[in-house]
């Protein structure tokens, strides 16, 4: 949220230098002159180094969440629905960072997002998780013209889509999603599921290779695929 994750006492260049001080402080004059190099790589100015961030608007603040994410120098940065506090105009400007980011410094993200076309737009492999549990990892591809649970399936077919004659039947899911704490028997979302049938209600169905880079845990892919 970048509305929340800056800390508004705070001046832009404490900000995103927040990190080395835990880490390992640098001199105020480099302190200074890194976070400039930072700012301006997530297309801000050095002369905002000095605001403070309710001066900026939620795209702006979430760049220079961005920037305190690069100070430490990372490979992996865990994204945590990165985008969808914003606007949808901000969120493409965002989106578009992140990829040139990843590009220009060889970052790995691990995005974590309900919005199924950013999912596809930025990722190279798609994890679906249902109750705390992965039910289906593959490609982008493959996930989205081949999923291989039902509950993936049940996602792609309540996405949005322009055009009205490539819209199909939707996979409408049934009930509530069970508590965490107290989850069902067998496959957790076998109450919900309208192919489910006596194994999923008695046995959780691991999670193995379906195809090629392609995974997934339902007992339908026992030979007979989702139809």
């Amino acid at each position: 949220d970048p509305y929340s994750s800056l800390d508004p006492r705070m001046t832009v260049e404490k900000i995103v230098t927040e990190p080395l001080m835990a880490a390992d402080p640098p001199p105020r004059g480099e302190r200074r002159r890194m976070a400039g190099e930072l700012i301006e790589k997530v297309g801000l100015r050095v002369v905002d180094l000095d605001k403070y961030p309710h001066e900026f608007s939620g795209g702006q603040r979430q760049r220079i969440g961005i920037a305190r994410a690069l100070c430490v120098r990372p490979s992996l940065i865990v994204a945590d629905e990165p985008v969808s506090a914003l606007d949808v105009s901000i969120q493409a400007q965002v989106i578009n960072l992140l990829e040139d980011l990843q590009n220009e410094l060889n970052l790995t993200y691990v995005f974590i997002s309900h919005d199924l076309s950013v999912v596809e737009h930025i990722c190279d492999r798609v994890g679906v998780m249902y109750l705390g549990g992965i039910v289906e990892m593959a490609s982008t591809e493959n996930y989205s013209t081949a999923p291989r649970h039902p509950y993936t399936e049940a996602l792609l077919s309540a996405v949005p889509v322009a055009d009205p004659h490539k819209i199909s039947g939707r996979a409408a899911m049934e009930g509530d999603v069970p508590s965490p704490i107290d989850p069902p028997p067998g496959c957790p979302f076998h109450p919900r599921c309208r192919y489910a049938f006596d194994p999923c209600r008695v046995v959780k169905p691991p999670l193995v290779p379906v195809a090629e880079d392609h995974s997934a845990a339902c007992w339908l892919n026992d030979g007979r695929g989702i139809e």
